[in-house]
């Protein structure tokens, strides 16, 4: 029995509703695509010096030496799966991914890793949501300092072990969501935030500082699916940036943007900064509230303290 204590980074990536797949393409494809989609991950780990310490179903779990070398492989990971090619996937799409690390004092014996870092690991990728890398003040301790603009704090959790909450962080790693403001120390910032009210058919959503990006698509990786030939399987998302809201297209056929004073436009590949209330339709011309791929959306201002408040007046 070998035994080694050591610092190592731990990481946990899932693949996101897996036992899904099962009910929708059957046992042998789901089974293909999920063996794809850990071959890859593997593959991404051992390119940035990790060890895959093992796999659990549709999960791996990943040792590095250091808190760099698992940050990068997380990015690089969450990318690989996405590029993974259509041959590959048995007639379906890349899955997402939830990814946790943490970084720490471990035991190594006999190819394994135990110790809190790993328990603590396990619990992040348990707080990730789709396409996130959650991690903690441990691994963006011992980060180089270039990748702070990319790391906010999200949440204050409670881990089994510990007699206190732990500061969770997200590593932001899709380009569209870099660019928008993570965290400002809110200086030379409005008190009032605004959220932009998405609604669809009954079902609502927000998009806001505290949840920056709504994907749309055919989809079930998209925030709000709708089921439609007419519209592509990723596509558009709403995005907040420094105050304002956008529409981002990535389809083929486009999305027509109607404002409050009744005037269309079509964005097609490209984006648009949203008025305070209007309609998106994904495949209309001539959107109409009747529509069945209309999407209504309205402007609501707060302030810091969460009370609704009127709608501010505009500078100048």
């Amino acid at each position: 029995m070998t035994e080694l204590s050591t610092s190592l980074a731990i990481m946990f990536a899932d693949i996101a509703q897996s036992t899904k797949l099962y009910d929708k393409i059957g046992n042998a494809a789901a089974h293909a695509l999920i063996s794809a989609c850990i071959a890859v991950m593997a593959k991404v780990c051992v390119a940035h010096e990790g060890t895959v310490v093992k796999t659990i179903g549709d999960e791996v779990m990943c040792s590095f030496p250091s808190a760099q070398n698992a940050v990068d492989a997380a990015m690089a990971m969450q990318a690989a799966v996405d590029a993974i090619p259509e041959s590959e996937l048995s007639g379906y799409y890349a899955p997402d991914i939830y990814v946790g690390i943490d970084y720490g004092p471990v035991i190594v014996e006999n190819s394994d890793v135990f110790g809190d870092s790993v328990n603590v690991a396990a619990r992040m990728v348990k707080l990730a949501k789709r396409r996130q890398i959650i991690t903690t003040r441990e691994v963006i301790a011992a980060l180089p300092p270039g990748y702070a603009e990319n790391c906010r704090c999200v949440d204050n959790v409670m881990v089994k072990g510990k007699s206190e909450e732990l500061p969770v962080y997200e590593v932001v790693w899709e380009k569209e969501k870099i660019t928008v403001a993570l965290k400002g120390s809110g200086e030379g910032r409005s008190l009032i935030r605004p959220r932009l009210v998405i609604v669809f058919n009954d079902k609502q959503f927000e998009v806001s500082d505290a949840h920056s990006t709504l994907t749309i698509g055919r989809l079930d990786h998209n925030d709000l699916v709708i089921d439609d030939n007419r519209v592509s399987r990723f596509h558009a998302r709403i995005e907040y940036r420094k105050d304002r809201f956008y529409i981002v297209d990535q389809s083929t056929n486009g999305t027509y943007i109607t404002n409050e004073c009744g005037t269309t436009s079509l964005v097609q590949r490209d984006e648009m900064q949203l008025g305070d209330n209007g309609l998106i339709d994904l495949c209309s011309e001539k959107p109409s509230k009747s529509s069945p791929t209309a999407i209504l959306y309205s402007t609501k201002y707060y302030s810091t303290s969460g009370s609704q408040v009127a709608v501010p007046e505009q500078e100048g």
